[in-house]
């Protein structure tokens, strides 16, 4: 929560990242797909009458990529502490070979340094990491999201930013949270994080962002093996197809909110 109390008032809101900021796996009633920033955007014009909102996230984006492309089309739009600014990149490096933390860390901590230098009030994020990690892929995981994790939490401590770190809720840890690819959220996981951010900001939201799940059945292990095969094809597959070809689910893709949209209270 904001350190002051006070309840605040943002003009503008501008997500950079990708695609857990796009909002990949949370579908829009009206199509396309929805997300937790989205989520977000839509509580502020509630609360405030109205909120600019400009997402220029897009899936599959590295963080050289978001310094690159996003930001210098958002910072334009930056007015100091009436501008909420989330910044959540770098996690598509660490799930690629050749991953390489050393050049990645200042990057990221310069980008950040920018964006809180502006007076904005700056958000920033960790990414999920396994409870009780019991496979290889799971610990190496676990091994480069940890570091990871920790410059995103001394970049925080640095720049004063509000950061939202799921590794300490342990509903965050609840795969049930998670969409059929095994890696984004689904519906629930996104409506959650968007309740957990404004909770952060001191604002209305959803009361039970941290409340357990109901106990889960047992999987049977028919189901299991058909749920590996589904992944195996649907997910596994196509993403190691674009691994070897150099391809990303991002290219040639714009941002859903490439221009500064104002969202006003219905």
């Amino acid at each position: 929560m904001r350190k002051n109390g006070a309840v605040p008032h943002f003009e503008r809101f501008i997500a950079f990242g990708d695609s857990i900021t796009e909002g990949l796996c949370d579908p829009h009633p009206l199509g396309g797909f929805r997300g937790w920033a989205d989520r977000v955007a839509e509580a502020l014009a509630f609360s405030q009458g109205s909120i600019e909102y400009f997402n220029l996230a897009v899936r599959g984006k590295r963080l050289e990529q978001v310094v690159a492309d996003q930001v210098p089309l958002g910072m334009p739009y930056v007015t100091g502490a009436q501008t909420l600014v989330s910044f959540h990149a770098g996690a598509n490096n660490a799930l690629r070979p050749g991953y390489d933390p050393s050049w990645l860390f200042p990057m990221y901590r310069e980008s950040a340094v920018r964006i809180a230098d502006t007076g904005a009030q700056l958000m920033l994020f960790t990414v999920q990491e396994v409870k009780n990690p019991e496979t290889k892929t799971a610990r190496l995981w676990n091994e480069r999201f940890g570091s990871f994790n920790t410059n995103v939490r001394e970049v925080a401590h640095e720049t004063g930013a509000l950061l939202l770190d799921g590794n300490q809720f342990d509903v965050f840890f609840d795969r049930r949270l998670i969409a059929a690819d095994r890696l984004h959220l689904n519906e629930d996981g996104h409506r959650r994080v968007a309740a957990a951010v404004l909770a952060n900001l001191g604002l209305p939201h959803d009361s039970d962002w941290r409340d357990q799940l109901p106990e889960a059945q047992p999987e049977t292990v028919g189901a299991r093996v058909k749920s590996n095969i589904q992944w195996t094809t649907s997910f596994l597959i196509p993403w190691a197809a674009r691994r070897l070809t150099g391809k990303s689910s991002g290219d040639g893709r714009v941002a859903k909110h490439h221009e500064p949209q104002l969202w006003t209270a219905p």
